[in-house]
């Protein structure tokens, strides 16, 4: 839908002068400020915000949809944090609960997929004391002697902070060492949310926000390239959701290093903060398209499907998504621990071209940079069973 039909369907709209102006803004392609931004979040009926939102997905994406083929490797769940929200990890104190891998072991995950065309291993796990960096470096390096190829996504800024302090290490010099030693690009967890008052109730003894910036803001000095999260639908309010994409944004002003924003909606199972009621589909939904809407420096939006589940993620396509995240495979447990939609969060590639196409999307194979690897949009049904 071009510009001239959105703005006449939204002066059609019951929505207030306001609204109008804040949309009007939008697609004439400026920034709106953060109390426009706040104003969607409270005041914009989904529909509004959701138009607006897949307006500048499909102005910039068309119907292209990004997913890539990879698998995760979670090294241990044993962590000295101690998260409220967290189903995941065991206490380091109560270390035989959880699991600990070898290298070798991890090794092992990484040759099940010789032969097979994946292009990312995505490693993430808890902060475990006896696996510092120089452990970690040791795994990089075997990683890439075996499949040089392989591009390495790995560890939050939460598990980089641990490290470089206990190697006494800068920033600089830690995120150094571990690219040399094969890391390729950050994930983006562990931002949770960056506000200092919201932060000290739900995972105060971790990096906070100004450290998780400056993690990443290294990495980009280095040329490599990250993502972003948000942890959303707990005890912060709309403001701190604004406050923390502005600083997002304003980061990616100066440093162009981030590739896309996850907003990671949050799980009550099984954790302290169980008490907490999980936001609605609706508010989902306004979330991604918020996001979409004021992260107008950043190229992509992506929807983490095993923690939505399949349907949901299908739905936020319309709602400023643009890639819902790749092939995974069964091993990822940090949001099945903590009750998500999918309890064995796996799909194959199959599948997912499958889902994206049900949804009037075009599947497009990328690698974790967005490089185009493949267009699968128009495979047939039983060429698509002959994937691999």
């Amino acid at each position: 839908m071009d510009s001239e039909a959105v703005a006449t369907i939204m002066q059609g709209s019951q929505v207030s002068t306001e609204l109008k102006e804040t949309g009007e803004k939008i697609l004439s392609g400026a920034r709106i400020s953060p109390a426009e931004g706040l104003l969607l979040l409270e005041k914009a009926p989904l529909a509004f915000v959701g138009m607006l939102a897949n307006h500048i997905r499909e102005q910039r994406h068309g119907h292209r949809t990004y997913f890539n083929r990879n698998f995760h490797i979670e090294p241990t769940n044993v962590c000295v944090f101690s998260c409220k929200f967290c189903s995941y990890s065991r206490l380091y104190a109560h270390k035989e609960e959880g699991w600990e891998l070898s290298i070798d072991q991890m090794m092992d995950k990484v040759k099940a997929y010789d032969g097979k065309p994946i292009t990312e291993v995505h490693i993430v796990g808890g902060v475990h004391p006896k696996m510092d960096i120089h452990y970690f470096a040791e795994l990089l390096r075997k990683i890439k002697a075996h499949r040089p190829d392989l591009h390495i996504k790995g560890f939050t800024a939460v598990e980089l902070d641990y490290m470089f302090r206990k190697a006494k290490m800068t920033r600089a010099e830690g995120m150094a060492y571990l690219h040399a030693a094969g890391l390729d690009s950050l994930p983006g967890g562990g931002a949770e949310i960056f506000a200092a008052d919201i932060r000290e109730q739900i995972c105060a003894d971790k990096v906070d926000g100004a450290g998780w910036l400056d993690i990443h803001a290294n990495a980009h000095a280095l040329g490599m390239h990250s993502n972003a999260t948000m942890l959303f639908g707990h005890i912060e309010q709309y403001h701190h959701r604004i406050d923390h994409m502005e600083q997002l944004r304003q980061m990616q002003d100066r440093t162009r290093g981030f590739n896309t924003f996850i907003p990671l909606k949050f799980r009550n199972f099984d954790n302290e903060m169980s008490h907490v009621p999980e936001s609605s589909v609706i508010e989902d939904l306004k979330m991604y398209a918020v996001a979409r809407v004021y992260l107008d420096n950043f190229p992509h939006i992506k929807a983490y499907w095993p923690m939505l589940g399949r349907q949901n993620a299908q739905l936020t396509l319309s709602f400023g998504v643009n890639d819902i995240d790749g092939t995974i495979d069964d091993s990822t447990k940090i949001y099945s621990m903590a009750g998500s939609e999918e309890q064995n969060p796996a799909m194959t590639t199959a599948e997912l071209v499958a889902l994206i196409k049900q949804a009037g999307r075009e599947p497009i194979e990328r690698d974790t940079l967005y490089n185009e690897i493949r267009n699968y949009t128009d495979l047939e049904p039983d060429q698509l069973k002959e994937l691999r």
